[in-house]
C-alpha cells in the first residue's frame, strides 16, 4: 500500500521526499529512468521525514528485527531499528558475510542474483520488517522474506521509499504487506 492510501494523503513530508529524489534519464542504460536517492540523503529534512514516517508506522508493532537489503536498505534500516528498539540485520550479496550463512536466489529484470543472511542473526519467532529503497519487480523482497522465514522469523511487512505504480493497490508480497512512501515522478523503466 502507498502511504497516501493509508492516512498520509496531503502530508507535506511525502512531497518533500518525492521532490528530493533525483531522476537520472538513461542511467545505467538507455531507456532507464533511474531514481537516485543520493539527493534525498543530502537533504537532512527529507531524509528525517523518511525515517520518521517509518518509525511512526512500526513503533507499536512489536518488531524485534529490521532486515536491510544491500546496499540501500543499510541506509534506512539502522536508524529505524534504533528508534523502534529492534536489532538490524544486513541481507548481503554473496560472499560478504563471515560464518554460517543461508542464501536465496532470485530473479531480476536483467538476470539472477542471490542474497545471504547470517544464520546466527535471527531467533525463531522474531517479528521482522524488511526495508529497501525501491521495489520494482519484488524479487529482492521475496528473497528477503524467504531467508527470514527459513530462519524462523515472522515477516510483518516490507517497506520501501519508492515503489512502481504497478504495485498500487497491491498490498501483498509473498502474502506479506508492502508499504511504500512515494511513487516515481517520471519513469519508463527502473533499475535497482
Amino acid at each position: 500500500m502507498f502511504a497516501v492510501e493509508n492516512g498520509l494523503q496531503g502530508d507535506p513530508r511525502l512531497k518533500a521526499i518525492s521532490d528530493a529524489i533525483r531522476v537520472i534519464p538513461h542511467f545505467p542504460k538507455t531507456g532507464i529512468m533511474f531514481q537516485d536517492i543520493t539527493t534525498l540523503l543530502l537533504d537532512p529534512v527529507a531524509f528525517k521525514h523518511v525515517v520518521d514516517i517509518f518509525v511512526d508506522r512500526y513503533k507499536h508493532m512489536n518488531i524485534s528485527l529490521v532486515a536491510g537489503v544491500e546496499a540501500r536498505g543499510f541506509i534506512f534500516g539502522p536508524p529505524i531499528a534504533l528508534a523502534i528498539g529492534a536489532k538490524f540485520i544486513p541481507l548481503r550479496k554473496p560472499g560478504k558475510l563471515p560464518g554460517k550463512v543461508i542464501s536465496e536466489e532470485y530473479e531480476l529484470e536483467y538476470g539472477r542474483d542471490r542474497l545471504e543472511m547470517s544464520v546466527e542473526a535471527v531467533k525463531s519467532d522474531e517479528r521482522a520488517l524488511v526495508i529497501d529503497d525501491l521495489v520494482a519487480t519484488g524479487g529482492t523482497l521475496s528473497a528477503s522474506i524467504s531467508l527470514l522465514e527459513r530462519a524462523g522469523a515472522e515477516v510483518v511487512e516490507c517497506a520501501c521509499v519508492v515503489g512502481l505504480p504497478k504495485f498500487k493497490g497491491q498490498c501483498k508480497l509473498k502474502g506479506k504487506p508492502l508499504y511504500v512512501l512515494v511513487e516515481p515522478s517520471q519513469f519508463d523503466e527502473l533499475t535497482l
